[in-house]
């Protein structure tokens, strides 16, 4: 059999692409993922629990951007708000709730075990001042959280004394990972090299005086 010879092209450089010229990002207005679902009382900023949302946003992913709501509860509130308020928190708009529904979204989210929110779906089941089961959101959520980091240090436990410590507190490795301030190894290695160096010039020093003996 022959066999087929190919010849070898020569390499074209092709020439640079021209860039597209259109509109910036930032001209005009920008189109929303549910735009056009407005209503006639939409309003473009709402404000839930002191966190500013846009009113594109539907129900259901606003409630989850309030600190202190995840997943899990995000969905239980779904369903009580779908239950008691006939919305659907998965089609509407936070923006096109009337101040009424906004009232009882609020008072939904603020006392969830209220309208039937288990304890272990709350982020205090067993409150440690009441001994009854509460929630915290925003604000009231972190100065909760400080207080119960400060009556831990008050107490000396041992997670308030690891805490104080500025060391992990739940069994973590601290020796290679996590270490902060002056790190024990390096600075075990430095002794050594400035100890070293500091003996090596003695013997420097202390060579002549013995050689003039």
């Amino acid at each position: 059999m022959e066999k087929k010879s190919f010849e070898k092209k020569p390499f074209e450089k092709k020439p640079p692409e021209k860039a597209k010229q259109g509109r910036p990002q930032h001209a005009g207005s920008v189109t929303h993922k549910h735009a056009g679902k407005e209503g006639a009382d939409f309003k473009g900023i709402v404000r839930i629990l002191g966190k500013d949302i846009e009113g594109h946003v539907l129900l259901r992913d606003a409630l989850r951007r309030v600190k202190g709501i995840g997943q899990n509860l995000g969905l239980i509130l779904n369903r009580i708000i779908r239950r008691e308020m006939q919305v659907n928190p998965a089609d509407t708009l936070v923006g096109n709730l009337s101040d009424a529904q906004m009232e009882k979204v609020e008072e939904i989210i603020k006392a969830p075990q209220k309208h039937g929110v288990k304890p272990h779906s709350l982020n205090r089941p067993r409150d440690v001042e009441t001994s009854q089961p509460a929630h915290f959101l925003a604000s009231d959520l972190m100065f909760t959280q400080r207080q119960d980091i400060e009556r831990e240090k008050n107490t000396r436990s041992w997670r308030g004394w690891r805490t104080s410590m500025g060391q992990r507190v739940r069994g973590q490795h601290s020796r290679t990972t996590g270490r902060t301030g002056m790190s024990v190894g390096v600075l075990k290695k430095a002794i050594k090299a400035q100890k070293a160096a500091a003996a090596t010039s003695a013997q420097d020093k202390s060579a002549p005086k013995e050689e003039k003996k």
